[in-house]
């Protein structure tokens, strides 16, 4: 019986050891019999992280003790790596941590700080862990440009990575909406380029501005301050200055660094402007300048100098651009922005620094030294590591914050796309694609939140809790896709962490995102994905709002016509989610086979063809999974009715946000057929017409008699020259066709 007593308990002990709510999640965790009684205040743990790191620098010293009380020992230990530490948790012992370094005893606080914050009444499971970072680059990013951020609140973001165990913050401090760091050579920067007369209100589609004038930038002591804290925290600092493009905000201060005379003001609108430095030697010696003090405020390795979005248009016009297109033996604008960035490369180089940029920095041949930020996928990522260059994977499709994290309809205002909790955690730096040895100029991944959209601090929170918990993990190197259930079960209790703090996080893990596919002739299955199992779902069709007491979701339902259904989930009769809506029209294509001549990219493949005759209305402020996207292609689509009918019209939907390469198609045409080979055109409709109608457009024809309808939506192709994107691939975003 002793024997069984004694298995039971070190069973239990060990549920509860590995259950704990740590993120991220340490690489080697061992229970030990027992608990201890913690004789300190977790705030106490960071009270002191001068003198700890003061400490690692003294030779002569071997032991810090936490307080007088003896109950926290920190010691050093050459043998563990740069940043590893091993936690100690005994029987009637301190609490005892050892690390070679500040970092990896800093790290050891965190992971302390999360047990005392989770467990009861102060007792802690006794425990024995080892750990150490997978990556080197685990980090997060802020747009400070679009939206400013005081002091105290990029503190607190720093302190968000520090809870995490990241190490590099990326602080975006110059686009075309505002000039934010204090340069002294040129005052103007921040005596005209900090300001803005207004700003975008909604989302870039609305085309609607307010009037309200904008401003904000940090001081050079202000930036000491916050390098310093960063620093305290082991994170370093990573400084963003744009550059060729993304340059407005500069040229508003000082116009003669453009291709053109200007005027320039402060872009009050988001997206990618024609308007960008040109490369002449007056603008060479101001970059220089400007890096020259930025370098002096941050003691960063890399020095970040974007290098995406640079639209040639001006570059083609500009009579020095073309001389010195020819008198370098340029092929053409691209090899021009390469020698851009070389040139500012060489001049980082010599001040003992290197640059990082985004992945557009490849076109024209890759600067000797650089580093890439891949985010337009991980392909750039790939071929700079194929080429020997250092990488930080920061994909759009799973590390863009400010994409939507549930479903859009529940949502607060983001930029587009969806990048769920379960997609960050899923994320794999290295891809497949590489050799191991080519697996090495990984450096880890990132996050970024840029701020079109994020105004306030509680929205900036709500964007990056508690994805920031999955991409830690990632980073940490102790994800596993393939269970993510696990991960989710410590992370419900980790939140308990995050009420603690006051952090406004987001829900949308336990909120419902509609589903729905084909069953049979008009009529649609319709189900609700959760990120965990078989939820509790409370549901209504009559407008109402779903109860506890409302009828229980049996999994799928028929939805058999036009109606709104709402759903939400409960735990224990109370309410958890947000209400989805989900509203249907049908019409004689709704539920029908729809065939596909064109695939859409896989970015925005939706629920596939089917997207098409859902009887789902895309929403365009907050397109999601709603739309099929084509990256440069045309949409052709086919529709059977399953059999022949009399038709009168087709009503299709299409979406333009310029600012997103996202353009109205050149024209639709509608055609018809009886046997799905010959088909008879029976309307068109030009752009202009897709323009005065907003996208959606209600085609009549003469009564026609046919089984399959066929739409063919005509793709832009190639941005032309003056547009956003101009010179890349158009994208096309359709939605719901009906055809009555």
């Amino acid at each position: 019986m002793l024997r069984y007593f004694l298995f039971g308990l070190l069973f239990s002990q060990t549920v509860f050891a590995q259950d704990l709510p740590l993120i991220p999640k340490p690489q080697h965790l061992e229970p030990l019999p027992g608990t201890t009684q913690m004789k300190f205040e977790t705030k106490n743990l960071f009270a002191d992280l001068d003198g700890l790191n003061r400490f690692f620098e003294n030779k002569a010293m071997n032991v810090y003790t936490l307080g007088n009380n003896g109950v926290l020992e920190i010691a050093k230990d050459k043998q563990l790596k740069s940043q590893a530490y091993h936690l100690r948790i005994s029987q009637n012992n301190p609490i005892k941590i050892e690390a070679s370094d500040a970092a990896g005893a800093f790290y050891a606080l965190q992971t302390l700080y999360q047990i005392g914050e989770s467990s009861k009444d102060k007792v802690l499971p006794n425990l024995d862990i080892t750990d150490e970072p997978k990556f080197a680059w685990r980090g997060m990013h802020l747009d400070c440009s679009r939206h400013f951020w005081s002091v105290a609140f990029v503190k607190k973001y720093i302190d968000f990575l520090a809870m995490y165990k990241m190490n590099k913050f990326h602080w975006h401090l110059t686009d075309d909406q505002g000039w934010r760091i204090e340069i002294r050579k040129y005052p103007k920067l921040t005596e005209i380029g900090s300001k803005r007369k207004g700003t975008m209100a909604g989302h870039y589609n609305e085309q609607r501005w307010d009037e309200i004038p904008y401003g904000g930038f940090y001081t050079q002591e202000q930036i000491k301050e916050v390098v310093a804290y960063a620093k305290a925290r082991h994170i370093t600092i990573v400084p963003e200055i744009e550059m060729p493009g993304h340059a407005v905000a500069a040229l508003s201060a000082y116009p003669e660094l453009a291709c053109t005379s200007g005027p320039f003001e402060v872009e009050r609108t988001w997206g990618v402007f024609d308007d960008v430095f040109c490369p002449k030697e007056n603008t060479f010696q101001f970059l220089e300048d400007v890096l020259t003090e930025v370098m002096a405020l941050f003691p960063s390795e890399y020095i970040h100098i974007g290098g995406d979005e640079c639209p040639k248009t001006r570059w083609k016009t500009c009579g020095h651009c073309q001389n010195l297109i020819k008198q370098k033996g340029l092929k053409d604008e691209h090899e021009l922005q390469s020698y851009f960035i070389q040139r500012i490369e060489k001049f980082v180089n010599s001040k003992g620094r290197k640059i990082i940029g985004w992945d557009e920095i490849l076109e024209g041949g890759l600067a000797p030294n650089a580093a890439v930020m891949s985010w337009r996928g991980t392909e750039g990522g790939v071929a700079a590591a194929k080429q020997k260059h250092y990488v930080v994977m920061t994909p759009e499709s799973n590390l863009y914050f400010d994409r939507y994290q549930g479903d859009p309809k529940n949502e607060p205002l983001g930029f587009g796309g969806n990048v769920t909790i379960e997609k960050v955690y899923g994320f794999n730096p290295i891809p497949d694609a590489l050799t191991p040895e080519e697996s090495k100029y990984i450096l880890g991944a990132q996050a970024n939140l840029w701020t079109e959209y994020i105004a306030t601090e509680d929205h900036a929170e709500y964007m990056v809790f508690p994805r920031i918990a999955a991409l830690s993990e990632v980073d940490w190197g102790t994800s596993d896709a393939g269970n993510f259930g696990q991960f989710q079960k410590r992370l419900v209790s980790h939140l308990k962490l995050l009420d603690k703090l006051g952090i406004n996080y987001s829900r949308s893990m336990f909120g419902l995102s509609a589903k729905a596919s084909p069953f049979g002739r008009n009529r649609v299955m319709l189900e609700f994905a959760s990120a965990d199992k078989n939820p509790e779902i409370h549901y209504t069709t009559d407008g109402s709002e779903p109860t506890e007491d409302s009828r229980m979701f049996p999994g799928k339902i028929i939805v058999p016509e036009t109606q709104t259904v709402k759903a939400a989930r409960f735990e224990k009769g109370k309410k958890v989610s947000a209400t989805t809506v989900q509203d249907f029209r049908f019409a004689k294509s709704t539920g029908q086979k729809v065939t596909l001549l064109t695939s859409p990219n896989a970015k925005y493949s939706g629920d596939g063809a089917f997207t098409l005759v859902n009887g789902i209305l895309g929403d365009k402020t907050r397109f999601g999974r709603d739309w099929l996207g084509f990256s440069g292609d045309d949409l052709e689509a086919v529709i059977d009715l399953s059999d022949r009918q009399k038709i009168e019209s087709v009503t299709a939907s299409f979406m333009q946000s310029a600012g997103s390469w996202i353009y109205y198609p050149t024209e639709v045409e509608i055609l018809v057929s009886k046997d799905n080979k010959e088909f008879k055109p029976v309307a068109k409709v030009s752009a202009a017409d897709l323009e005065k109608s907003g996208g959606t457009i209600a085609i009549p024809f003469k009564n026609q008699k046919a089984q399959f309808v066929k739409i063919v939506a005509k793709n832009t192709k190639k941005i032309p020259d003056g547009k956003p994107g101009s010179g890349n691939a158009a994208w096309l975003f359709a939605d719901e066709i009906l055809v009555n």
